[in-house]
């Protein structure tokens, strides 16, 4: 293995904290070889698919690879925007968000850099950039408020093993989940009141997580609870009784059983039973992607007015509103507590003697 050298270091070189700020992914383009590229990465990872590598091999690349590509395509170019990506134009803000309140908050300075876990901006040159910066301590938040090995632990693989061909490697801090936080409780409460104030309050709210197979959480994965710890704290703050809100899981894929209930089939559900209203709303999404936009917002929607609903609205995700940013910013601060460049807040007694 080579390993790589800190460029250009000398012993008063000045040392950053480094943020790496991390997010799924998205295809470089909303075409079809794009969009090829992205798949083959992301169902590669055997984090997200739990199968014999050699049998998953022959299914990915002679079935799968060969049909989804298009599909999928067409659904990116439906949310697609004159900056690209909605996602990683989000995620790219969010970072810039974060770099200055960092900056206007730490005692030293901050390098915050914005990886994708498959595609590009990659976790590889994200890192590059936090070494050329003359970092010596690393942060890596995911941006995934509940933690899943198909998604944090994946991230934790990617960051180590690039990490391994580091000579001269940098302390590290993981930021595993913040589902129960109550800034961001706090903040998903103010989303949805934000959007009640304006569409009014629906008969159901929905809390759609993207799914798992089951047998993942079966086997430990902490999934699935986090995320009902996330929307019953969320609707105790809203003050909703029992009967107005639901918790389900979308994006599932295959014929493998994955968590229940699931959105598409409850909607439908709702429709037939003459549930007239709903709103939904992805507490597990840091920033509007595909599975929002398009699934959530759109295909989703076409169900339940099918089945006979009359007003459906989706909730955008907290993206970089001022509560989110606060919230991260403050999160980041609590785990770099310690480290030269973050204030040390230590206890004081009510006398005023530390």
């Amino acid at each position: 293995m080579k390993f790589q050298n800190v460029v250009g270091f000398t012993h008063d070189t000045a040392h950053p904290l480094g943020v790496l700020l991390i997010n799924l992914g998205t295809p470089d383009a909303p075409t079809k070889p794009a969009v090829r590229r992205y798949l083959a990465e992301f169902l590669a990872d055997p984090r997200v698919i739990e199968a014999p590598r050699s049998l998953w091999w022959l299914i990915l690349h002679g079935f799968i690879l060969r049909v989804r590509p298009a599909r999928s395509a067409r659904a990116y170019q439906s949310v697609w925007t004159e900056q690209g990506s909605p996602l990683l134009t989000i995620s790219q803000k969010q970072a810039e968000a974060l770099q200055q309140r960092l900056v206007e908050r730490l005692v030293g300075a901050v390098r915050v850099e914005l990886g994708m876990r498959y595609g590009n901006p990659s976790i590889v040159s994200a890192l590059d950039k936090l070494r050329d910066s003359n970092i010596r301590r690393l942060l890596v938040l995911p941006l995934y408020p509940q933690y899943s090995g198909t998604t944090t632990g994946s991230t934790f693989d990617a960051v180590t093993r690039a990490l391994a061909t580091w000579r001269w490697l940098p302390e590290v801090r993981f930021v595993n989940q913040y589902h129960d936080e109550p800034a961001y409780i706090d903040a998903l409460i103010q989303r949805i009141r934000t959007y009640w104030a304006e569409h009014g309050e629906p008969q159901r709210l929905m809390f759609s997580f993207h799914g798992i197979p089951k047998d993942y959480f079966l086997n430990g994965d902490p999934y699935h609870c986090q995320c009902h710890k996330t929307a019953r704290l969320v609707s105790e703050g809203l003050g909703l009784a029992r009967d107005r809100w639901q918790l389900t899981f979308q994006s599932r894929v295959g014929n493998k059983e994955w968590l229940t209930p699931y959105t598409d089939e409850t909607l439908k559900a709702w429709g037939e039973a003459g549930i007239a209203s709903v709103q939904v709303v992805c507490p597990g999404f840091a920033a509007d992607c595909l599975e929002t936009i398009e699934e959530i917002g759109e295909e989703n929607r076409k169900y339940f007015l099918a089945a006979g609903g009359k007003e459906y609205g989706y909730i955008p995700c907290l993206n970089d509103t001022t509560p989110h940013m606060e919230m991260l910013a403050d999160l980041i601060l609590r785990h770099t507590q310690g480290w030269p460049e973050s204030p040390i807040s230590a206890p004081v007694m009510a006398d005023g003697v530390v």
